[in-house]
């Protein structure tokens, strides 16, 4: 996790029940996947990428922060999916010297995710009274390039994977990627936002990825107690395949959800999949 004076360390916060009453018939609740966030840096500043989300992730992240020397400069939003940013206000609050940027899109999507309708909708309807009051947003990154101890850390477009406008982070320096949710290490896949056309542009997302040929690559879904290893981006498109076989083989979603069990019987979180296998079946 090193290179010359930069690092990387990675924080992943547990998976988390949710109030969503449409529950896997293997499940007695429907949960949220583990979430991760990366920090980058050398002896004098670091760059956070994805805060996180909610109240209680917000104060184990600070924790963890606190225990690394160097302080938060900068933060990154990879995507506008609230889950990977709520929490930026506590580290802004924290580190009021830290700036935080995404794509200008990606501020956009930040701005109607965190809009009255989808927080009362959505988030604070599965995450009642745990979301801070105030949601704070990135600032637009026109010149798309980071810096941390004078190295280039650099945002990749990917479009649509879990959602539309979604980026990684390329580290040169550290031959890594700091994927987003363009990967999902061994957590089933949230595919509910796409349909077929969504699902091919994510595997050609998997293509943009690949080309980079990161040493490391860390998912914004990942399970703590798996590495980061780059097969992680064929084990995603391996995935997303099945998913596809899947669809036109079955006739319903509870079929639909138990191929995909059949063949990924290790990978945390079924609600993910079993909300993927509703919206694809109806």
């Amino acid at each position: 996790m090193t290179s010359n004076a930069l690092t990387y360390a990675v924080h992943v916060a547990d998976g988390m029940p949710t109030t969503n009453s449409d529950v896997p018939p293997d499940q007695s609740e429907r949960s949220w996947s583990p979430t991760s966030s990366i920090l980058i840096s050398n002896e004098g500043e670091a760059l956070l990428v994805d805060p996180l989300f909610t109240i209680a992730q917000s104060e184990g992240l600070l924790r963890w922060l606190s225990e690394h020397a160097a302080p938060v400069t900068s933060v990154y939003v990879t995507h506008g999916h609230g889950d990977h940013w709520f929490g930026l206000g506590a580290v802004l609050q924290q580190y009021p010297g830290a700036r935080a940027f995404a794509l200008p899109e990606v501020v956009e999507d930040m701005a109607y995710q965190s809009s009255p309708e989808v927080l009362k909708a959505v988030w604070r309807a599965w995450f009642p009274e745990q979301i801070a009051e105030r949601l704070v947003l990135a600032e637009p990154l026109e010149d798309e390039v980071l810096t941390v101890g004078g190295a280039e850390v650099r945002p990749v477009r990917l479009g649509h994977t879990d959602s539309d406008n979604t980026t990684c982070l390329h580290v040169p320096d550290l031959e890594l990627v700091v994927a987003g949710d363009v990967i999902y290490n061994n957590v089933h896949l949230m595919l509910a936002a796409s349909d077929a056309e969504g699902r091919a542009e994510w595997l050609r997302a998997l293509d943009t990825v690949e080309a980079l040929a990161p040493a490391a690559i860390v998912a914004g879904h990942k399970d703590q107690t798996a590495d980061d290893d780059p097969r992680h981006i064929e084990e995603t498109r391996r995935y997303i395949l099945d998913f596809n076989s899947g669809v036109r083989r079955t006739g319903s979603t509870l079929e639909l959800y138990e191929y995909m069990l059949d063949r990924h019987p290790s990978r945390i979180n079924p609600g993910a999949l079993w909300g993927s296998c509703r919206a694809a079946k109806g």
